[in-house]
């Protein structure tokens, strides 16, 4: 028994739609096409969408499950690519030693500490240091040790040399 195939077109519109679909979503419109299909749909399907058969298999068992009205998440908890701070060995001590000579603070608050380096130029100095990171990683170390990312600077209360300041007192 020979499946169905598509034409071209369509296959090319599987395609791109496939494509602009999330995860777990891909696995359940291949799972879909592949049981229309019937015997030898997960191959073809395979070829047509350029996936893997675990993928369409998984979609399968997936479709067969009851759906959870709560499940948000596209991906499992802790799937994906973990951020640059936690996986780039060294990272931390060249951003501490860095700003060792760059950081002020408040002596009011101890807690608030901050840097005379603007972001772009802490990138630049942990370039320096062999770390190629964006301003966007800055910012996460920042955060992560706790800087305010602006100085907190003086205001002066009033303008100076006002001759008759005090007259209405």
């Amino acid at each position: 028994m020979k499946i169905t195939t598509y034409t071209p077109e369509v296959e090319a519109q599987m395609r791109n739609f496939y494509h602009s679909l999330s995860e777990k979503d891909r696995r359940r419109y291949a799972a879909v096409e592949a049981a229309k299909l019937g015997h030898g749909g997960i191959t073809y399907l395979c070829q047509v969408l350029h996936c893997d058969e675990g993928t369409v298999s998984r979609g399968l068992k997936e479709l067969k499950m009851p759906l959870l009205e709560k499940e948000k998440r596209i991906r499992q908890a802790g799937g994906g690519r973990k951020s640059v701070v936690e996986t780039m060995a060294g990272l931390d001590e060249a951003f501490l030693e860095m700003l060792k000579n760059h950081t002020a603070g408040s002596p009011m608050d101890e807690s608030v500490k901050w840097s005379n380096l603007s972001r772009n130029e802490m990138a630049e100095k942990l370039k320096q240091c062999g770390f190629s990171v964006s301003v966007t990683v800055v910012d996460q170390l920042l955060d992560k040790h706790h800087f305010r990312r602006r100085q907190a600077f003086k205001v002066e209360a009033g303008k100076k040399n006002l001759p008759h300041r005090d007259e209405q007192f």
